[in-house]
């Protein structure tokens, strides 16, 4: 898959089968277009395109909104994204200015200049341009114009999975990781970077790696302790994490959110490093002990139920 950041050293496409969207979380609605995309592209002999955009729209349009949370960065988008077969990734700068564009303008100035499209694939009720006026009725006009085809996947064919992104952000609200597995098609991922932590886990003989996420819109499921699998490098580990504010360890005035995780059979000390983990269940919400001593009996429960679950499931 090639990557083009921007428009303005595109390569020579032909026969262009172009898609449009943000596309976050590339759950499996967003995989029936990629893969009618990719049909209609070998059909024609051409190449696949997805045309997305960085930052997502909305941080722009409604910079005062930090509430926005996405499924995925930017980065684990596109790693999700290189798995599907795509010919042509095109990461669109989103600004001010690119957001005031007409519809017609968007599709004359870029589908057709710059991708040279000849087929359109968008999904059901998919809306683009100043004040969302692109339809499927203004494409479909607009391409007798400037000569290419529009296909909408029908609603029947959306509803057939039934997935949205919205639904999968209310699951992994809900701690619902398997539902939201389901939707994605995949292990929801989170990407951190190992940092210095309190090393009271070491004390507890549960050593964790603490784990810093630098991106604010990045979705995290709500609190609690989960089973994961972890990718370091090339390297793949099963472990439990705990996701909230250590309430049995953690000063009230330190309300800060913490992402520990504690991979089994493992001992080393790996700052910096970037850590990968794959969310496959939840084990329960996070509590407060009275003392150290019950937190560790739990822990030893935890471990003991997550390794039972590995050890039951095919992944």
């Amino acid at each position: 898959m090639r990557i083009y950041k921007g428009i303005d050293e595109l390569g020579a496409f032909k026969n262009s089968v172009v898609t449009i969207g943000t596309f976050d979380g590339a759950h499996k609605g967003h995989q029936k277009i990629l893969s009618r995309l990719n049909d209609r592209a070998k059909e024609t002999q051409g190449e696949s395109i997805l045309f997305t955009f960085y930052p997502h729209p909305r941080m722009i349009v409604f910079p005062e909104n930090h509430n926005l949370k996405l499924l995925q960065t930017i980065d684990e988008k596109i790693e999700s994204l290189a798995s599907f077969g795509l010919d042509n990734l095109i990461i669109y700068p989103f600004t001010k200015e690119f957001s005031r564009l007409t519809a017609f303008e968007f599709v004359r100035d870029i589908l057709v200049e710059k991708l040279k499209v000849k087929t359109l694939v968008i999904g059901y009720d998919h809306q683009f341009g100043r004040n969302r006026e692109g339809d499927l009725a203004f494409l479909k006009e607009t391409a007798k114009i400037f000569d290419f085809d529009v296909e909408e996947i029908s609603a029947e064919e959306v509803q057939e999975v039934n997935v949205s992104s919205t639904k999968i952000r209310q699951s992994l609200n809900n701690g619902n990781i398997e539902r939201a597995n389901e939707f994605l098609g995949r292990p929801f991922l989170c990407t951190g970077i190992v940092v210095e932590g309190k090393r009271l886990g070491r004390e507890l003989g549960f050593p964790t790696l603490n784990i810093e996420v630098n991106n604010e819109h990045k979705i995290l499921p709500k609190d609690g302790v989960y089973a994961v699998k972890v990718q370091i490098q090339d390297q793949h580990f099963k472990g439990m994490m705990n996701i909230g504010q250590n309430p049995t360890v953690q000063n009230n005035a330190e309300q800060e959110k913490k992402l520990e995780v504690h991979i089994f059979d493992f001992d080393k000390e790996v700052y910096g490093a970037e850590v990968k983990v794959f969310f496959q269940k939840f084990v329960r919400d996070e509590k407060t002990f009275s003392n150290l001593e019950e937190l560790k009996s739990q822990l030893i429960q935890d471990e003991k139920s997550v390794r039972t679950y590995f050890n039951t499931v095919r992944i």
